[in-house]
């Protein structure tokens, strides 16, 4: 009979946590989707592009609010059990409170494996999948991104401007600069062009009539006319980011790192590997949002499970639930900012990382003393 009750509660809990996470979840992924538009308004990149790329930040934002959401789903759940009084089948059945919440304390192990697998793997790789994604796939509204009268600056080596764009498709009075390398570019001066789909169908060619292209560099230039010319754009990337982010690195290349540079983890100029290339003191705050912050959901379940000891009959019972959701709300905003803490002194960098466990010694007390516990419950 325990068995069936429990497993109840457990699908009570799940089935709560998966409605309110795809309902929290698929707000804020359409919020940042519209912000994303940019990609085709401003980058010109295609429709499928898009939807590839804002469906991999699905991790992310899940990754993000799971924390919130499972101490919103606790929060619920046993509020309902209580108000309800589906919490006495509990007691009536013999189950001691502190084997009720050494129960829901098991479960939040589950979601602080869950959440490690989201934060150390899947996460990372997604976000590095998406911008990989993104900086090879082809621009297919490159029309759109050349305005007339305009100097159009499809990425940091190469400036367009265009006179005239006729609404047969012709383009009038073109000029384009392509930075070759450090010290050497490209000019070339067109009076008409066309835009064409390259022979590939991956993206825009332009052909220029009527014009010349100068090469210059340091020491000299020179200069060709032509009567015809193809310039290729298919090749041309736009605006995108070519960096890899540190929250688009591997875990596993994140902790060799910071193995490889223990020493230096707070130091403001140390990086691993080329010069380019994160801050030892980035990769720590970063591995420590990855593995310390899931063991706040610990936590969090422990102060729902406050809700189940509340007094019946006292001046602060009415506010009790306020209380425990207010220090919840409290806690889960120090989480994701406890991170900063470890780059501090060796002391604040020491409670930063064992403060998740004072918190569940000092919580799991509370709820010892409170239930009058036996050694046999435990």
């Amino acid at each position: 009979m325990n068995k069936l009750i429990f497993r109840k509660l457990s699908l009570d809990i799940i089935s709560f946590f998966l409605l309110s996470s795809i309902a929290i979840t698929s707000i804020v992924w359409v919020i940042q989707g519209v912000n994303l538009l940019d990609i085709v308004s401003e980058q010109g990149h295609g429709l499928k592009v898009y939807f590839f790329y804002t469906v991999l930040n699905l991790p992310k934002i899940f990754s993000k609010l799971l924390i919130f959401t499972y101490f919103l789903t606790l929060f619920i759940v046993l509020s309902r059990y209580e108000e309800s009084n589906e919490i006495l089948l509990f007691w009536t059945n013999g189950i001691k409170k502190i084997t009720f919440i050494n129960f829901i304390g098991k479960l939040s192990l589950v979601f602080v494996i869950f959440q490690l697998f989201l934060t150390l793997l899947l996460v990372p790789y997604s976000q590095n999948l998406k911008q990989e994604y993104l900086k090879n796939s082809t621009i297919e509204f490159f029309p759109k991104l050349i305005k007339e009268k305009k100097f159009s600056n499809l990425n940091k080596n190469l400036t367009i401007f265009v006179e005239q764009n006729k609404k047969n498709g012709l383009l009038e009075g073109i000029y384009i600069k392509e930075k070759i390398g450090p010290e050497e570019s490209k000019v070339i001066i067109a009076s008409k062009g066309q835009l064409i789909k390259s022979n590939n169908d991956e993206g825009f060619d332009f052909i220029l009539y009527d014009g010349s292209a100068t090469n210059i560099n340091k020491k000299d230039s020179i200069s060709l006319r032509f009567e015809e010319s193809v310039y290729e754009l298919s090749k041309i990337n736009s605006n995108t980011r070519q960096i890899r982010k540190l929250n688009e690195t591997k875990s596993l290349y994140l902790f060799n790192c910071l193995k490889k540079f223990i020493d230096s983890r707070k130091d403001n100029e140390s990086r691993c590997g080329l010069k380019n290339s994160f801050l030892i003191k980035d990769i720590y705050e970063e591995i420590f949002k990855r593995t310390i912050n899931p063991i706040y959901i610990i936590i969090l379940s422990l102060i729902s499970s406050l809700l189940i000891i509340k007094p019946k009959e006292s001046a602060i019972s009415k506010y009790f639930s306020f209380v425990l959701f207010s220090l919840g709300f409290l806690i889960i905003i120090f989480s994701e900012l406890s991170y900063k803490f470890v780059s501090f002194t060796t002391i604040m960098e020491l409670i930063s990382i064992l403060l998740p466990i004072i918190f569940i010694f000092i919580f799991y007390l509370i709820i010892l003393l409170k239930t009058k516990f036996k050694l046999n419950y435990l």
